[in-house]
């Protein structure tokens, strides 16, 4: 569509600011993406695989990949369509429930670039059918490294490619069969533009300086695992209202057998009791089942229906010895959390508030998240427990050989490791102020 003439729009500016000041100019709304070859058929016969795998063996160029699970629906994270895309092969929606393994497909795959976005969400699930990259590009990670303040993919690809995407089915329960064609589309879109945004954003990585570091950060993602739950229980929600060791303790085994019930019925656990119902129980500890039922705030679907177990649960609770209670504070190889680090080591203090100041400074000058220019807890750990040794350049070496250990990357070593060295050095020179004295209680 043509625009106004020049002169037309320039005229019509002169008479605006003549009675009294120029209109704003609304910019036009994105066009909405669509499906460029139509809605493909589902993948879920051996046949229709085969032919999939062809299609993408004999098409050129990287592979849009995405996967979607039914997150808050079920326990697992297994994927339940998978949604492939390539130049020459088009578009494929994959049905992995269909299948005892999606070998062909990785066969297929083989040696091409996948494009993902936010790929720490999917490669776990798609490891599980038997898809492991041979190299990947991450979109969101690449739009962290360039600074973008929003990298979800449709405000990435709206902001990058100026199209709008349609986000009215994020949530639905992707185990349902047969998936309806409104939800079978919008997954569609998710690898529509994804090679048309790797090839924008990888030109911006160029012109920044930054292509290096995303090759590195692409290449660490392809060992990505999903870290293991150590004391998952502790993440449940109103956890901080709960006093005494004993009411954790109930937390604790009203989570566990939570979690073993959803496990079984493969649902997610909110959806059997909700974590309040946990800390209302836990904190009230009732001892027979007309108690629990009375208690305010226990609710959910699982409340009744398991009311014996959950009993018999605070029961075990209740008859605990103190030495099996948990403590307060998760037991780690960690250091300790950051502001009780003035009380435990004042220097140490000093050093992490260096390093952070210099850190963020760091992240500004390179318009790169902080997090991104080195994770968080491999700093405070080289700050916490630093190499012996204050001879700049044998501290320098110590300090690399600590990050890489840790599996920090050689761009963020090259950043990162100058300002521990100094934050160290400056800390041991620093004069420490003596510990306040606590102000006086009743008591005293």
């Amino acid at each position: 569509m043509t625009g106004e003439p020049a002169e037309d729009g320039a005229a019509v500016e002169a008479q605006d600011q003549q009675q009294g000041g120029a209109q704003e100019v609304q910019p036009e709304p994105a066009p909405l993406l669509t499906l460029r070859d139509g809605l493909p058929p589902v993948v879920d016969s051996p046949e229709a695989l085969a032919r999939v795998c062809e299609l993408v063996a004999a098409g050129s160029g990287p592979v849009a990949i995405d996967a979607e699970r039914a997150s808050g629906y079920r326990y697992s994270s297994r994927a339940y369509l998978v949604q492939l895309r390539r130049e020459g092969a088009g578009t494929a929606l994959v049905d992995p429930i269909a299948f005892d393994d999606l070998a062909p497909l990785q066969e297929a795959l083989e040696g091409t670039e996948w494009i993902l976005h936010a790929a720490t969400q999917d490669l776990p699930c798609l490891a599980e059918v038997g898809l492991v990259p041979h190299a990947l590009f991450d979109t969101e990670l690449a739009g962290r490294l360039l600074g973008y303040p929003r990298v979800g993919l449709g405000t990435l690809v709206e902001t990058v490619l100026g199209f709008r995407m349609k986000k009215e089915h994020s949530a639905v329960d992707w185990s349902t069969r047969p998936l309806p064609a409104p939800w079978l589309e919008y997954a569609a879109l998710d690898v529509e533009v994804l090679v048309e945004l790797r090839d924008a954003l990888a030109a911006e990585l160029v012109a920044a300086g930054k292509d290096e570091w995303a090759r590195q950060e692409f290449d660490h993602l392809r060992s990505f695992e999903q870290p293991a739950r150590v004391d998952a229980w502790r993440r449940t929600s109103g956890l901080h209202r709960v006093r005494g060791r004993r009411a954790l303790a109930a937390v604790r085994a009203l989570w566990q057998l939570r979690d073993e019930i959803a496990e079984q019925r493969d649902v997610t656990p909110g959806r059997i009791i909700p974590d309040a119902a946990i800390i209302a129980a836990a904190t009230a500890m009732p001892q027979d089942r007309s108690a629990l039922l009375g208690t305010k705030g226990f609710h959910g679907r699982g409340a009744e229906r398991y009311a014996n177990r959950w009993v018999t649960a605070l029961r075990e609770v209740a008859a605990l010895d103190d030495a099996d209670l948990p403590s307060r504070s998760p037991r780690g190889d960690g250091p300790p959390l950051p502001r009780a680090w003035a009380e435990k080591d004042p220097v140490a203090a000093t050093r992490l508030q260096l390093a952070r100041e210099a850190m963020t400074a760091l992240a500004e000058q390179h318009d790169v998240p902080v997090e991104n220019l080195l994770t968080p807890d491999y700093l405070r750990r080289t700050l916490w427990t630093p190499p012996a040794t204050r001879e700049p350049g044998e501290l320098l070496d110590a300090v690399v050989a600590m990050l890489q250990g840790y599996g920090a990357r050689s761009w963020q070593i090259a950043l990162a490791a100058p300002v521990i060295v100094q934050a160290v050095l400056d800390a041991d020179a620093a004069p420490q102020e003596a510990p306040q004295e606590a102000p006086p209680t009743d008591a005293d």
